[in-house]
């Protein structure tokens, strides 16, 4: 299968994706541990520097364009600075941002992380301050976001939603985007990150195993329970495809054509962050089904990629080349 799956990965480049999500600015704010604070039992930081990056459904996005294809975003920012820097961000990973819509009712979601550099690889979070709201979006919005994604359905070849609670994936939207998809025959796929019932009658969803077990009210340990968990979630939402279940280092669960399979991970010895895995997987997944692959090729291709990411700190986007070479076993 690894020989197969290699020959695949050429295949996910010259495809489409039309990724409609909750879009954040991530900033790391890194400085040097030097003394406790006299007016706090804290660690006074001496700042070192600061980065930005593209977070939330922009993650997704970077990792389709990082393997070759182009993305196209959308989502909601809000009339100020952040989102003019998000724009640019976007602009400069090569993704297409002409479905960004400013509001000046909310603001651009930021996440700013406080790091503390103590001479380890990668310095430590101390903090996270967000800058957001969950407000749904309104009527307005609604209709800018389905207008845009109308008009560009005829040149993609897959949709992926992308949550993060941000209020822009209501039920409503999503029922709209559903329809479009179907009426286009486009491949639809969704990382639902808990909210399970307003992705229904989807072709893909995936979600981690916490959410699924929240959702379902049940502890899952065991490869059985996550193949009935991943059955019971794929009938009750009525996913006309696949539903995947991803376990961590225990690789996924898929449950497609009534049945399921267990997609184990690759062996990753040192694992320093799983942030931005799950971006990785659905963005590798959706390219890979829109490319042809079957359901099981797919996840397994999705579980290399991730498997990738969690070797680095911070969101971290594989190219066709590393994803070649951790199929072969050689990172």
């Amino acid at each position: 299968m690894c020989s197969a799956l290699k020959s695949y990965v050429a295949g996910l480049a010259n495809r489409t994706v039309l990724v409609i999500g909750d879009v954040i600015l991530d900033e790391y704010i890194s400085g040097r541990v030097m003394r406790m604070s006299r007016e706090a039992p804290v660690p006074v930081l001496e700042l070192e520097s600061k980065r930005y990056i593209a977070g939330g459904a922009a993650n997704p996005a970077a990792n389709i364009v990082s393997l070759g294809a182009r993305a196209i975003q959308v989502g909601i920012v809000g009339e100020d600075a952040p989102g003019e820097q998000l724009r640019q961000i976007l602009a400069d990973q090569g993704i297409d941002a002409s479905g960004i819509i400013s509001r000046a009712d909310r603001p651009t979601t930021v996440k700013t992380r406080i790091l503390a550099q103590m001479g380890l690889r990668f310095p430590q979070q101390v903090t996270r301050i967000d800058t957001l709201t969950r407000r749904p979006i309104d009527e307005e919005t609604e209709m800018l976001v389905v207008d845009f994604a109308s008009g560009q359905l005829a040149n993609v070849n897959a949709v992926l939603l992308s949550h993060y609670h941000g209020g822009l994936l209501t039920p409503a939207l999503v029922g709209r985007i559903r329809d479009l998809c179907a009426a286009c025959a486009v491949l639809l796929a969704a990382d639902v990150q808990g909210d399970f019932d307003a992705f229904s009658q989807l072709d893909v969803v995936k979600c981690n195993a916490d959410n699924a077990q929240r959702y379902l009210n049940r502890d899952l340990a065991t490869d059985e329970d996550f193949s009935e968990a991943a059955l019971q979630l794929h009938d009750h939402l009525g996913i006309r495809r696949a539903t995947i279940i991803t376990r961590g280092a225990d690789g996924a669960t898929l449950a497609a054509n009534g049945d399921t399979a267990h997609c184990p991970a690759p062996i990753v010895s040192d694992v320093f962050d799983t942030v931005g895995a799950g971006d990785t997987a659905i963005a590798t997944l959706t390219l890979a089904l829109a490319a042809g692959l079957d359901e099981r090729e797919a996840v397994t291709l999705a579980n290399y990629a991730s498997g990738i990411v969690v070797r680095y700190f911070g969101n971290y986007t594989p190219t066709p080349a590393e994803l070649i070479r951790s199929i072969d076993g050689d990172l």
